[in-house]
């Protein structure tokens, strides 16, 4: 490759959103007009103070961001690809239920709480409890190393597992295609090629730096720290195991970032589990989304080159 760069993206609902160090943009198909819609915005966070952007701490801010501004790009799209107008139809003609009423007022924030709960149960509580289970009064109970690595394996498994599950539905599988067409566009840049459809198809979808690497590579940190926690307390180690998440999350970014600068053997081990895991969340594009990956790419570019690592 010609040049690396730190323009990153993100998969949509029917499009793409593209994240610069200047501006950001998203391209969505709209599934009845077939016509793409394009939205820009300052990119968030590069106006923050220099004490947020130092290694190990940027991880942090970038993955806040990276979760706020996603998840509102993700909302936007829903509307943008003319799917909740369908919705919106259904329900006019139905008129709004009692359930969608209570679901809007009440049943969404216990969703959201729930939700948390259980992300917290299966990967903190659940491994935990499990190890207790299994070694007992065991002398291997006392084995910090045994317990971080087991725990750490699991996690990574039920991680996996879902990705797995979710790849099983036919919504999931299409938006996995525009992952795949965001990953070969930013290659293309990358090779310094025009951006075209062509050219785009022809490069690779399995890129290393990638959230789903970045999510591999936050639970391989996690068992490393994990083996300094010497404490027996079930609930006192759930505590400190969620107070070490900033730690793992600034290390597996400087390494996500590493593996994206450099292509070494060592950036190669450490992106091997997340490119093995993107023959899951990358499948092989077509057309008209990669149209709306180099839609939404050639928005953020900056003209001199900031983007360059």
């Amino acid at each position: 490759m010609a040049k690396k760069t730190s323009i990153g993206g993100q998969a949509l609902i029917e499009g793409i959103m593209m994240r610069g160090p200047e501006r950001s943009a998203m391209a969505v198909r709209n599934i009845n007009t077939k016509e793409i819609t394009l939205e820009e915005c300052d990119t968030k966070g590069k106006d923050r103070p220099k004490v947020c952007k130092l290694p190990f701490i940027r991880g942090i801010f970038n993955m806040y961001d990276s979760l706020t501004f996603g998840y509102k790009c993700l909302m936007r799209s829903a509307e943008l690809s003319g799917m909740e107008d369908e919705e919106d139809e259904k329900k006019k003609e139905k008129g709004p239920s009692k359930w969608d009423k209570l679901f809007d007022t009440l049943l969404m924030p216990i969703a959201t709480v729930l939700a948390v709960v259980l992300a917290l149960g299966l990967f903190i509580y659940l491994p935990m409890q499990l190890w207790k289970w299994i070694a007992g009064g065991s002398a291997i109970a006392e084995n910090y190393y045994a317990r971080a690595c087991f725990e750490g394996v699991l996690r990574i498994v039920v991680f996996v597992a879902y990705v797995w599950l979710t790849s099983l539905m036919k919504d999931i599988r299409r938006t996995y295609m525009y992952h795949g067409a965001e990953h070969k566009t930013i290659f293309c840049y990358e090779a310094e090629l025009p951006l075209t459809v062509e050219n785009v198809r022809r490069q690779k979808r399995f890129h290393p730096r990638c959230g789903t690497s970045f999510l591999i590579l936050v639970l391989i940190v996690g068992i490393v720290i994990s083996m300094f926690i010497h404490i027996d307390s079930l609930p006192l180690r759930m505590c400190v195991k969620i107070l070490t998440l900033p730690i793992v999350v600034g290390v597996g970014y400087e390494l996500i970032k590493l593996a994206g600068r450099k292509d070494n053997l060592l950036t190669r081990i450490i992106s091997a589990p997340g490119m093995w895991l993107q023959h899951i969340t990358t499948r092989e594009p077509d057309d008209t989304m990669i149209e709306c990956a180099i839609a939404a790419m050639e928005k953020v570019i900056p003209k001199d080159g900031s983007d360059a690592w």
